[in-house]
């Protein structure tokens, strides 16, 4: 059974009540269950957290054992050289995902130091972005 996680990094536990109008109002907790019940046949672990420290601390812990690594870093997509050097530093695969299209925001979304160390990124397909994520490890 391949094993997954998804790591979400700040304000990502705000889901459901933080800015519907880019995020939509499903909380992370009902779509984590709704991904877990259509893909079975995985193992799908979840992680959050709002500092930045312990999103590379989870990427040391599961970054030699895990089939995939889906991560949406968040704010720290933009300013983290710590986490782009802690992924370059793993051997699982990390796909960067984002909820909304970080292009058609504020400019300084449009840098990423995830995306050179990345398998690859998504972005702009809402929560689907993660499944979407998920696909490319199958």
């Amino acid at each position: 059974m391949k094993k997954l996680i998804i790591i979400n990094g700040p304000n990502l536990n705000l889901l459901g009540k933080r800015e519907p109008n880019i995020y939509g109002s499903l909380s992370f907790t009902e779509f984590l269950e709704e991904i877990k019940g259509k893909y079975n046949t995985i193992e799908i672990a979840y992680f959050q957290s709002n500092v930045e420290g312990e999103l590379i601390d989870k990427l040391h812990e599961v970054g030699f054992d895990y089939d995939g690594i889906i991560l949406n870093a968040a704010a720290y997509t933009h300013t983290s050289v710590g986490i782009g050097d802690a992924i370059k530093a793993i051997d699982t695969p990390v796909v960067e995902v984002h909820i909304s299209n970080t292009f058609g925001r504020e400019e300084f979304r449009h840098q990423s130091y995830i995306s050179p160390n990345a398998k690859g990124v998504i972005l702009g397909f809402g929560l689907q972005s993660y499944e979407l994520a998920i696909q490319s490890f199958l």
